[in-house]
């Protein structure tokens, strides 16, 4: 109802994507849902590893350095991010773009003092995975990717925190934007079913 999605929203589009209601309806709906300014959410994006890729790609720049305050992210983002000994064409890293990770403190604790070490004037994103994807330390609550944001923010105000969001959509209350993030990306696949 807030959002006005209506009958009109199902009819038939061009495919080009100009006045396409329902589309812009429903990332209205997905920015109400998560409490966002904005939302972006299209079938042309195929999977959770293709959207992180593009918000990386679509927010850093030479000279920039991507901070994971929690160990490797995904085996399918080492060859995005040109983590070393990957040798992905296109890369980040190979269009100059510098990565860091702190790992974590046993298996699951962050090290506060690492990451503040790690956090320099150089850094422009910091990527957070909530699920524990492979790993066997637990995913992480909201609440506490909320308290690792708001260490980050503290030092470092104008750092992006992106939280991979992949697996996570739907199984609490609130979501990492309700805690700080400046961006949450996701696959849609898993949770609400695509």
């Amino acid at each position: 109802q807030e959002n006005r999605v209506s009958e009109g929203c199902f009819n038939y589009v061009s495919g080009y994507g100009y006045n396409d209601q329902g589309r812009d309806t429903l990332e209205d709906v997905y920015a109400s849902v998560f409490h966002t300014e904005a939302a972006l959410v299209r079938p042309q994006i195929t999977c959770g590893t293709h959207a992180l890729a593009l918000a990386l790609a679509a927010n850093l720049r030479p000279g920039d350095t991507l901070l994971s305050p929690v160990g490797k992210p995904y085996d399918t983002l080492e060859g995005i991010i040109g983590i070393e000994g990957t040798d992905t064409k296109g890369s980040l890293r190979e269009f100059g773009v510098s990565y860091r990770q702190v790992d974590l403190v046993g298996d699951s604790e962050f090290d506060y003092a690492g990451i503040k070490n790690a956090l320099n004037e150089k850094t422009k994103l910091v990527t957070i995975q909530r699920s524990k994807g492979y790993q066997t330390r637990p995913s992480y609550s909201v609440e506490k990717i909320g308290e690792l944001i708001a260490f980050i923010k503290e030092r470092r105000p104008d750092v992006i925190c992106m939280v991979d969001n992949c697996y996570g959509e739907f199984v609490d209350t609130i979501e990492p934007s309700d805690v700080g993030a400046d961006m949450i990306v996701g696959s849609l696949i898993k949770n609400p079913g695509g």
